[in-house]
């Protein structure tokens, strides 16, 4: 009999799965891992969408309650026989109790990993080592593989993972620490930047803390198309510094706070360096999506949705000089690597 979910469903509220295979890996246990197949009437998730069951481990969710606990049955079922199992709910599901308050009918592939799985250990080392992999399982044989080297075979799903999001804030100030914070508890893999800082952190949870100059901290950090870089410091030269960094690297998104008439001071040390102006074009400035808050949170939840917005090919509307929105996207979308194009609902 398997211990019921938890009231409050925080394990839902996780959107990557791959912290709770790794803590399964690391406990050395097997896992169920769901993977949303097929979606038909708009459901509430994407496909794709996975939760990850094992002792005392659950993680994601497709419904928001609706078909969670049987979930769980059948992941419990699926941890003792070992077989994969193909559940539907809504029309045509073979449980007509049970369904989704959306009308929805959605698809689950549930696979038993057994521990020390090859494919598994493969894919979280992917993840350490910041490097996109796809999962193709039918069940029974499953693999780990760089995007677009493999294709699904017959009965067999394709998953892909990207790098976890990173987000880098250079800045001291209550909206640096406002963008920082929502930013580690929005999944980002966050650090905060104070050149010359105190010795000590922010008392923030999640996030990391460097000293060193801008150059010097992009350097230790790492970037790449998954990385966002938010320059919120209120000091003309610390945002020269950090802009100079930041454009010729491989971030996906830089963001520069502050009015919009003082973004030509700004840029006028990195163009007469010779900066190629579709490099400043990269610049989102001001920064964050134009919700008409200046308050820190009000500020947060504007750089964070905008870097979302961006992520998933929604452009900003805030308007921006000199940068156009069809530029924006083009210097967003140069820089974010190719997905893959779903040849079926089983790939995604």
């Amino acid at each position: 009999m398997r211990e019921p979910l938890p009231e409050w469903p925080l394990f839902g509220m996780a959107e990557d799965v791959r912290p709770a295979l790794r803590q399964a890996a690391q406990q050395n246990q097997p896992l169920a891992l769901a993977t949303l197949v097929s979606v038909e009437g708009g459901g509430p998730r994407p496909v794709g969408t996975q939760m990850v069951f094992a002792e005392a481990i659950v993680c994601g969710y497709f419904s928001g309650g609706c078909v969670e606990s049987d979930i769980a049955d059948h992941a419990a079922s699926c941890l003792e026989d070992g077989q994969p199992r193909r559940l539907v709910y809504g029309e045509g599901s073979p449980w007509p109790d049970i369904q989704l308050l959306c009308g929805a009918r959605i698809e689950i592939f549930l696979e038993r990993v057994p521990a020390g799985d090859p494919a598994l250990a493969q894919l979280l080392a992917a993840e350490a080592e910041r490097r996109p992999a796809v999962w193709i399982s039918d069940g029974v044989r499953r693999l780990c593989a760089e995007p677009e080297t493999q294709s699904p075979w017959e009965g067999a799903i394709l998953r892909r993972y990207d790098p976890t999001p990173r987000l880098v804030v250079f800045g001291s100030d209550p909206t640096a620490l406002a963008i920082s914070q929502l930013g580690a508890q929005s999944g980002f893999e966050t650090t905060l930047v104070r050149p010359k800082g105190p010795e000590a952190g922010p008392p923030i949870a999640g996030i990391a803390y460097l000293r060193s100059e801008p150059e010097a901290a992009l350097a230790t950090i790492g970037t790449d198309p998954w990385t966002a870089i938010a320059i919120a410091t209120h000091n003309l030269e610390t945002d020269r510094t950090a802009l100079a960094a930041a454009l010729p690297s491989a971030a996906g998104y830089v963001g520069l706070l502050g009015a919009r008439k003082r973004l030509p001071e700004r840029l006028a040390p990195l163009r007469a360096a010779g900066v190629p102006e579709n490099v400043l074009l990269r610049v989102h400035a001001p920064i964050g999506l134009d919700i008409g808050g200046k308050a820190p949170w009000e500020v947060a939840v504007s750089v964070i949705g905008e870097i979302m917005a961006l992520r998933h090919s929604r452009a900003s509307e805030t308007p921006r000089e000199p940068v156009s929105k069809r530029d924006r996207e083009s210097a967003w979308s140069a820089s974010r690597p190719k997905e893959i194009k779903p040849a079926d609902q089983e790939q995604f």
